[in-house]
């Protein structure tokens, strides 16, 4: 039996559940998802209005549901399956607004729906035989969250029940571990106690304020990808934050990409002299290939690699919204490669094993690469998209990389690899994508005079290989607990003096590291010793020098890292070892 099946089938439980205790609910959908399942509830009903009863489920009621599920579980019930007519489930669900706009909207003229004790659902299955299949201690209903009916903020708001559901009980409680984990690793926790960022309401949701020491993480991370794309052959270019909304018509992103996309500025009804509208960047694409229409280029002058940390601004909805993985700036390592038919296969995979290399130099070294093919909205041709998908498939193989397919999962202009990097937690996370593109090269005309001196169009790889920043700090955080390497941390080292008499040495040990390169603070602050350590520790800096009167006589340091003393050392030895890893 799969987990999915049982998951399933606890999503049916959960709706049973709630059905005996909040009687006249609306019901939502309910699948299985990664790791469990939900159900999504409609209990702000005019039957509830007019009983002048509770209207909302919270998360105080999770605990009494929870215990529901488990007495239906333990009564034994059937799963049945029935296919009828769409007549007929139109009549078994008359007073189920959402599922009556399901059955419309299925194709055929039969439905498939599974009865368990009391409870029918509108179902493909599948599910198990009996309630008495699921173990009672397997499961556990974790939190309440709200959710547009599909997704769509024009639509009600329904309440949301997540839970999580396993085979065994073991199971449960290791991933119950994983997650107590997980939340001493959230990068919104760590990046308060490292003082790097925070999102401020009256600025803005999805809009990061980084601090100093973000700033400062944000700008190493940028400067060692500009340095490795520099190194191999990729030309610095810088773009504007908005454009004429033509531009982004001949680009198609206003019509396969407008939801994504910020309001235009419309310039006259702001009463402005100009007549033109203007929309935000959601890319940097179309401005890297007006950079390239500057000149007639010749064969001889490709490829051309242009990259940018260029920041883009997309509309992403305030529920999916989430610390520094979703935002609605974000500043990407972007790059756009521009070559003929013949350097394609050659860029693909030095793309590919520039992310290998970087990805490591970042400590990564479990990842998933995925090839998102055709999606239901796309620019260009059926034949140019196979072509495209061809190549990305031969490059993949010719490099011998292990690959799942993500059937529709690419972008409107083109298939892509994605890389997904996994962390300690067994978590994938997006990163990487190399997005294949042979029709904005068409919409806007781009050419290239050939060996034979005839006009030729080339071919286009987005590239983006640590992705937005803001995710990949977000996942670097999570990834080592905030505990960052000595190379990437914004502060490396606290010098620390015990008392007043150890100041002055304190400061000439503070200013060797600091001519050595370490990025280093003085802690001379009125404070206790041990508060100080306490107070690094809980921002992760890498290592506090204590010096005190055997340090100052034998100009050596006192070194803590990660919570453990490693003895006294002199300077001059610290700054030749650790120097060689910051």
């Amino acid at each position: 039996m799969k987990t999915e099946t049982i998951r399933h089938s606890l999503a049916h439980i959960l709706a049973y559940a709630v059905q005996e205790l909040f009687p006249g609910v609306k019901f939502g959908i309910g699948p299985a998802i990664e790791n469990g399942f939900y159900y999504d509830f409609d209990t702000n009903t005019d039957q509830h209005r007019l009983e002048n009863r509770l209207t909302q489920i919270t998360e105080g009621d999770l605990h009494k549901i929870e215990k529901k599920m488990k007495e239906i579980i333990k009564q034994g019930i059937s799963f049945k399956k029935e296919v009828v007519s769409k007549e007929k489930a139109k009549e078994i669900f008359k007073s189920q607004p959402y599922k009556l706009e399901l059955i419309e909207g299925l194709p055929g003229k039969t439905v498939s729906l599974y009865k368990s004790g009391g409870f029918t659902d509108l179902c493909k299955g599948p599910h198990v035989k009996s309630t008495k299949e699921i173990p009672q201690d397997s499961f556990k209903l974790t939190r309440i969250a709200g959710a547009y009916w599909r997704g769509s903020e024009r639509n009600p708001q329904l309440s949301r029940i997540y839970g999580i559901g396993f085979q065994t009980k073991k199971e449960l409680e290791t991933h119950l571990l994983k997650e107590v984990e997980a939340e001493k690793r959230d990068h919104r926790v760590l990046g308060q106690k490292m003082d790097l960022f925070h999102i401020d309401d009256e600025v803005g949701p999805g809009l990061i304020l980084w601090h100093p020491k973000g700033a400062i993480l944000k700008k190493i991370i940028m400067d060692y990808a500009l340095r490795e794309y520099l190194n191999n052959g990729y030309q610095l270019v810088d773009t504007p934050h908005i454009a004429k909304i033509n531009l982004w018509k001949t680009s198609g992103h206003l019509d396969f990409y407008k939801e994504n996309m910020m309001p235009p500025l419309h310039m006259a009804e702001m009463g402005k002299e100009e007549k033109d509208d203007y929309q935000i960047k959601p890319m940097n694409c179309p401005f890297h290939i007006a950079i390239y229409k500057t000149k007639i280029r010749s064969y001889k002058d490709l490829p051309i690699r242009y990259t940018e940390m260029g920041t883009v601004y997309r509309y992403e909805r305030s529920g999916t919204l989430h610390g520094l993985v979703r935002v609605r700036q974000i500043t990407q390592d972007d790059a756009h490669i521009i070559c003929t038919p013949k350097q394609l296969a050659d860029e693909l995979f030095s793309a590919l094993k520039l992310t290998k290399k970087i990805l490591k130099d970042f400590g990564f070294k479990d990842f998933s690469i995925y090839l998102s093919t055709r999606p239901e909205k796309f620019v260009g041709t059926p034949k140019i998209w196979q072509k495209a998908e061809n190549a990305l498939q031969y490059a993949l193989k010719k490099l011998k990389l292990k690959y799942q397919t993500d059937a529709g999962g690419g972008a409107f202009y083109g298939p892509k690899i994605d890389i997904k990097i996994k962390d300690s937690l067994d978590r994938e996370w997006q990163c990487t994508t190399i997005q294949l593109d042979f029709n904005l090269p068409e919409r806007f005309e781009m050419t290239y005079i050939d060996e034979k001196g005839k006009k030729q169009r080339p071919i286009m790889i987005h590239r983006a290989l640590l992705g937005a920043m803001e995710r990949f700090i977000g996942i670097l955080l999570e990834y080592y607990g905030g505990a960052l390497p000595l190379w990437l941390a914004p502060v490396q080292i606290w010098v620390i003096p015990v008392g007043n008499q150890h100041k002055k040495y304190a400061k000439e040990v503070y200013e060797k590291l600091q001519a050595a390169g370490f990025r280093s603070e003085l802690k001379d602050e009125a404070e206790t010793v041990s508060k100080k350590i306490r107070e690094g520790e809980v921002q992760k800096i890498p290592y506090l020098l204590v010096v005190g009167d055997k340090e100052m006589k034998s100009s050596a340091v006192r070194a803590r890292s990660k919570n453990k003393d490693l003895g006294i050392m002199k300077l001059t030895a610290f700054i030749k070892k650790y120097g060689k890893l910051s």
